[in-house]
């Protein structure tokens, strides 16, 4: 199989499977499963402790004794059986604790097929950007199919659509697989990445990786509260889900162009720009209250994570060796893309009940640091 098609296949059928947990596993806790609100709280974020954790050290010790196809088809298989472990499940305890088995294996799928991508890239002749896109589509069409499912066949739709998405990313992998992702690790690789040690000794690795955590973490109020801002801002609930995916379209934009779009920029450009449309798009919300800022503060989530999250995976593809990345992939998925933003969801909302912007500005405590980080450290570390 063509590797950029294999890629964006991938990311395709892994970012419908998000589309659907991402927005809508929380209220199908609540709604089908009969959870209070806080009970389903204190179930995600034990789950998302669980993916931190399993991102940690989990996905990276697995990678390093099995090929990247196997890897996927592992992760792949114990999400679906875990998954499956949700219909006999009722009251807090149990769904608790499958919530947690299933959060081992399901979000490492992310930096799994992620790895995959920076060692496709890494031999060449494969567009990131592009096969990127794929997801952030697959991302948009599950939003959408969901909240239209749910209207006619109730909240249950969204478990069994999992369901069907997770046997898709199961398929995915009886398929051809490009060879460069059929190679398994020897004993030498093994040792050289058997810890982290090697990987923090890399010349400005630990400076990018904090950077992106800022960067990544300073989402956490849109996350948590965007669609209750848009509440108080008395939007109608069927334009939400547009403006919402304004964000995601952006995003969609960047990606098909990234590759050729900024080229010569070091790294360490792209996170400074990056860095400074976050800051200006959290400060907007937070002196304009209004849906027209909102609207157009969207367009910048091409900036504030899409350029970021590009920055890093060519950081990786130029910076590392192959044997680290899965090391360096886990990393970024557990701090940037889970515990910053979880610890940083409880400052918002303890600030979202003082002031609805607040909760939006708080987030330059990590923008304008990731920038001065970058100044002062650009020249060198050369990244």
């Amino acid at each position: 199989m063509n590797n950029q098609r294999w890629l964006s296949q991938n990311f395709f059928t892994f970012f419908i499977t998000w589309g659907i947990f991402l927005p809508y596993w929380t209220g199908w806790l609540v709604d089908a499963k009969h959870l209070t609100v806080s009970h389903a709280s204190v179930v995600m974020g034990c789950g998302l402790l669980a993916r931190a954790t399993s991102n940690l050290f989990f996905f990276p010790t697995l990678a390093k004794y099995v090929h990247n196809k196997r890897l996927i088809t592992i992760l792949a298989i114990g999400s679906l059986l875990t998954a499956l472990l949700y219909i006999p499940s009722t009251g807090f305890t149990a769904l608790l604790i499958v919530t947690i088995l299933f959060s081992v294996f399901y979000p490492a799928l992310l930096p799994a097929v992620e790895s995959s991508a920076a060692t496709l890239v890494q031999y060449g002749n494969i567009h990131y950007g592009k096969s990127r896109s794929y997801g952030s589509f697959g991302f948009v069409i599950a939003v959408l199919i969901i909240s239209m499912l749910t209207g006619v066949f109730g909240k249950n739709i969204i478990f069994w659509s999992m369901i069907i998405g997770l046997v898709g990313m199961l398929l995915m992998q009886q398929l051809a697989t490009p060879k460069e992702l059929l190679v398994v690790p020897t004993k030498e690789q093994r040792a050289k990445s058997l810890s982290m040690k090697t990987l923090w000794t890399i010349k400005g690795f630990p400076i990018v990786l904090f950077i992106v955590i800022l960067l990544q973490g300073a989402h956490a109020s849109y996350y948590s509260y965007g669609y209750i801002y848009l509440e108080d801002l008395q939007v109608d609930p069927f334009y939400m889900g547009m403006i919402i995916n304004i964000a995601v379209i952006c995003e969609i934009l960047y990606f098909m162009k990234a590759d050729t779009l900024l080229t010569k920029w070091r790294s360490s450009s792209l996170l400074l720009l990056a860095a400074s449309g976050s800051s200006l798009r959290w400060l907007l919300i937070f002196l304009f209250p209004n849906v027209w800022v909102f609207i157009a503060s969207q367009t910048l989530h091409a900036l504030s994570f899409a350029l970021a999250h590009f920055a890093f995976i060519r950081y990786l593809t130029k910076a590392l060796p192959k044997e680290q990345i899965p090391n360096a992939q886990g990393l970024y998925s557990a701090l940037a893309m889970g515990l910053s933003t979880a610890i940083l969801t409880f400052l918002g909302g303890y600030l979202y009940e003082i002031s609805p912007g607040l909760s939006f500005a708080a987030m330059l405590i990590c923008t304008i640091p990731a920038i001065a980080i970058l100044l002062m450290t650009r020249k060198k570390y050369q990244y």
